[in-house]
């Protein structure tokens, strides 16, 4: 829970389902509005750090104990999306086209699913040696959080925008970014 204990920066995929969770449980609580508000302002912050954090070919730094969430790693940036709360700076077909190159790159590898189609410990393929020891084959299905976006019209603009370049993309093509800001 990285965001929660700042200024120390700890980097677990598991602060993806914290945030996202956190925000929606005391959402609409009176009491807790203030803390709300403040937690939603620092999801769109990590949602863009997560989208900086996707390589161009789709991976991602293998840190963390619970990599073996695979896409499922990104449920902030897929969250604040289909709650159409992304910073100015992240159209929404720019997010679409990093999360699907993230959902490819994880799933897609030989080996991901056995035989009768079910997931398998790892992050690209068949890797039992990621999986901390309370990871379960039902956990893995964690990584369903990458598609919350699904939730979204067809005629959204995260689904009806032309493809575009996501961040890693664009800095490692030599397209002059802004530089990122913390909040």
């Amino acid at each position: 829970m990285a965001l929660l204990r700042a200024p120390r920066e700890l980097w677990e995929k598991l602060d993806a389902r914290v945030q996202d969770n956190l925000v929606a449980v005391v959402g609409g609580d009176e009491e807790w509005r203030a803390f709300a508000a403040e937690q939603a302002r620092r999801a769109t912050r990590y949602a863009a750090v997560q989208e900086r954090l996707i390589a161009p070919d789709g991976s991602y730094p293998v840190t963390g104990r619970s990599i073996t969430y695979r896409a499922g790693a990104f449920q902030t940036l897929a969250a604040v999306a289909l709650g159409e709360t992304l910073p100015k700076e992240l159209p929404p077909a720019q997010v679409r086209c990093a999360l699907t190159a993230v959902l490819r790159r994880t799933l897609e590898p030989s080996g991901t699913f056995d035989e009768k189609g079910g997931l398998r410990i790892g992050l690209a393929g068949h890797q039992p040696h990621l999986g901390e020891t309370y990871i379960s084959t039902g956990s893995l299905y964690l990584c369903s959080g990458a598609l919350l976006p699904l939730g979204l019209a067809a005629d959204d603009p995260f689904w009806s925008g032309e493809a575009v370049p996501w961040s890693a993309q664009k800095a490692w093509s030599g397209v002059d970014l802004p530089a990122d800001h913390a909040i």
